[in-house]
């Protein structure tokens, strides 16, 4: 089971919001790059972050900090960006700029196409991000609802060739309530690409509950405001997991 710590990027700022709610955040450190080489200090295999300017505005925002954090970074472990990707050169300047991953949400669901087309021309770079209430996907930083069920959506996106998925339960997100496991496994079931949880991940219970349906296709959590208040501890929530391993 892989964590994967979240640096959510606002005005430059890593913060973390309640709910996708922008203006219910709490700043936890001013330098990305520093925080960056905190969660490679304690174990990180992998880097999530998030664009929060840019899922607003509908494109990249925080870009230099990004580069600060690449560059921090360099090749030790993969960087995976999502917010505000809606078109093809976008996602080739940020790969060249040495992202390993790019995560396509609000896109994905208002324009197919787009999804399909960029999993061609960079097959094996495309993660497709699901925010969901109670089984409709969201978009646009989560303040719209949509008509559309996450399974069905998710299986169309796999036929795609996206590499994985990752899937939010937006009630939870930012609140420390638990991954909501039903749910995600229910998505890793129907498809055979991994499903990568995320939204409410509080302690090491929900560790345990996770490693244990990871035989399910569940691969990895993403961590987020646990990791930062200090709920959950990074380096033994990934020894925990990796005990646990299947």
């Amino acid at each position: 089971m892989l964590l994967i710590p979240a640096i959510d990027l606002k005005d430059g700022k890593c913060v973390r919001l309640q709910q996708g709610d922008m203006q219910a955040s709490t700043t936890f450190g001013e330098d990305p790059a520093a925080m960056a080489r905190r969660w490679l200090d304690a174990g990180a295999r992998q880097l999530h972050l998030v664009d929060l300017n840019g899922a607003f505005a509908g494109k990249p925002f925080n870009e230099s900090a990004i580069k600060a954090i690449l560059r921090e970074v360099g090749d030790e472990v993969p960087v995976q960006l999502g917010g505000g990707i809606r078109d093809l050169d976008t996602i080739e300047r940020l790969l060249d700029d040495g992202l390993s991953f790019v995560i396509i949400g609000t896109a994905a669901v208002k324009n197919p196409g787009f999804l399909k087309e960029a999993c061609i021309a960079f097959g094996g770079h495309i993660i497709v991000g699901l925010d969901a209430r109670d089984g409709k996907v969201a978009t646009d930083g989560w303040s719209k609802l949509t008509g559309h069920e996450v399974v069905d959506l998710a299986k169309k996106f796999e036929d795609y060739g996206v590499e994985s998925i990752i899937y939010t339960d937006i009630g939870r997100d930012g609140m420390l309530t638990g991954i909501n496991i039903e749910a995600t496994v229910a998505l890793a079931r129907a498809v055979s690409i991994p499903v990568i949880a995320s939204g409410g991940l509080s302690n090491m219970a929900d560790i345990d509950n996770l490693c244990a349906v990871e035989a399910e296709g569940v691969a990895g959590v993403i961590c987020g405001r646990s990791i930062y208040t200090g709920a959950l501890d990074f380096a033994q929530a990934q020894a925990r997991a990796d005990s646990l391993a299947v």
